[in-house]
């Protein structure tokens, strides 16, 4: 290896003095990339570093988010969009000129009748803000003066790996960046010891659609701001441990070469996938030591668990990754999303639904309660919510006691809580039959805009040129939700 470096150098003289110089220009930025504990390279050049983050456009009120992805679709008539109203109409038609409003689903072309159906579950007011909460949630409404609750959001997607990717990509088709990848590639990490953003899912008790992993994929970015999934089990990310017999010294040296061979790929050619695989290697390298370190709950004291729940001991629940979520976000940690599948109830939604809430409201609860006494959540922004909503008309049988909801792209609910949004505050409303927003409607771009905002970009800015076009979260949409915002 060594006799091959040298005969490399020998072969490029023009660069021969800038090669014997700590590997010339390339490698200045490699040293700043790997600090200068990693390797030979000592240079303390200010020469701007392509991988380390860019300026915020404006001051930022967060300083990294949690995203609380509940996916398949949650009824917003079952969980924060009381509608009294559905009581008088339970068991009649909708009307035609109310369901031609919005499209249906294939799922339901072919039902003979559409009965409109109430929540078999009750709904109170809390806090101070007087908020409508399911009795399926608690814990939430014991913080319900936290939340910014929208009830006004709609999508362009009623399928669900389309309304995935629109909510997380900004577009419906695979192959664009994600909301953590963006914000990766914007603003870079405050941790260099973990990446930018990771991802946990998390076991549901019920039939789920799966998900793609091009939820968090990079897409056309930079591969390094691609969403790194920590796993449960004996190894939370795939191939980070060393191979049976390989010790950390053995494989510090081989990382050491393969540095060293990339840099003179990139010296010759100049790509930036170079840049961005030496990145990859060191980040895998200080993996080795900080992943296991954060992700070691053992240290945490039992009023944790009480907090959490009994659920938080065992990893791969709903519960156990919130409880890493706060982890990461102590860590500086700039996207935390996780995904809890699980909530596509098309048919026996009263029992599904209800075993989704017992999953995941005493965590979420646990989570805000945590970061703020922390002192985490005034830069902390936690997010809520799933892909779309659910019919008011039921799909399939009506019973007493069971019916089912289909997709519904015309209106949802979301919530947002912590670094910037306001407290106890309720945006938005839909109409009597929970079909269509009638007031304030958040289009899903306007809430990608809010989001970036509230981290300090502006959506119209953060740009990258890929097949001649300048491509962008927000496609050519998309308008900051100023209303909801401290």
């Amino acid at each position: 290896m060594d006799e091959f470096l040298k005969h490399k150098i020998q072969a490029t003289s023009r660069r021969d003095f800038l090669k014997k110089s700590s590997l010339g220009f390339g490698s200045i930025a490699l040293s700043s990339i790997l600090g200068p504990n990693f390797g030979s390279a000592q240079n303390n050049s200010p020469q701007i570093n392509p991988m380390v983050g860019r300026v915020p456009h404006s001051l930022p009120k967060a300083k990294r988010v949690i995203y609380l992805f509940q996916s398949g679709g949650p009824s917003q008539i079952e969980t924060y969009d009381y509608k009294p109203a559905l009581s008088k109409w339970h068991g009649q038609e909708i009307p035609p000129s109310l369901k031609q409003t919005q499209r249906n689903s294939g799922m339901v072309e072919g039902q003979s009748s559409y009965p409109l159906v109430k929540s078999i579950y009750d709904f109170k007011q809390y806090g101070q803000s007087g908020a409508w909460i399911s009795e399926l949630f608690p814990y939430t409404a014991g913080i319900v003066d936290e939340l910014c609750i929208i009830k006004s959001m709609y999508t362009d997607a009623i399928n669900h790996e389309p309304a995935v990717m629109f909510v997380q990509t900004g577009s419906q088709f695979s192959g664009r960046p994600s909301i953590g990848s963006w914000l990766s590639y914007g603003l870079g990490s405050d941790n260099k010891d973990l990446p930018d953003f990771i991802v946990m899912v998390s076991k549901s008790h019920s039939g789920a659609q799966p998900l793609n992993s091009a939820s968090w994929s990079n897409g056309f970015l930079p591969s390094h701001h691609q969403g790194v999934q920590l796993r449960s089990g004996k190894e939370p990310v795939l191939y980070l441990n060393n191979p049976h017999g390989v010790d950390p010294t053995d494989r510090k040296k081989a990382i050491d070469y393969i540095n060293e061979l990339n840099q003179f790929q990139y010296d010759s050619y100049e790509d930036p996938k170079i840049l961005s695989q030496i990145k990859q290697y060191e980040m895998a390298y200080r993996m080795q030591q900080s992943v296991p370190d954060v992700l070691n709950v053992k240290e945490e004291p039992q009023h944790t668990y009480d907090l959490y729940g009994e659920d938080a001991k065992i990893p791969g629940t709903y519960a156990y990754n919130c409880l890493q979520a706060r982890r990461l976000a102590e860590k500086d940690v700039k996207f935390i999303q996780l995904y809890h599948t699980g909530w596509d109830q098309h048919g026996n939604l009263p029992s599904q639904i209800k075993k989704q809430a017992l999953d995941t409201d005493q965590a979420t609860a646990a989570l805000i309660q945590d970061l703020k006494q922390r002192g985490l959540l005034e830069d902390t922004l936690v997010i809520w919510g799933g892909e779309f909503g659910r019919t008011s008309f039921s799909q399939g049988r009506l019973t007493a006691n069971n019916y089912g909801r289909d997709h519904h792209p015309g209106c949802f609910t979301m919530w947002m809580a912590g670094a910037g949004v306001k407290k106890g505050f309720v945006y938005g409303k839909t109409d009597d039959f929970s079909y269509n927003v009638v007031e304030n409607p958040v289009h899903v771009h306007d809430f990608q805009a809010t989001l970036l905002h509230l981290m300090g970009i502006h959506h119209e800015k953060l740009t990258f040129k890929h097949q001649g076009r300048r491509f962008r979260l927000t496609d050519v949409h998309g308008h900051v939700v100023n209303d909801i915002l401290l």
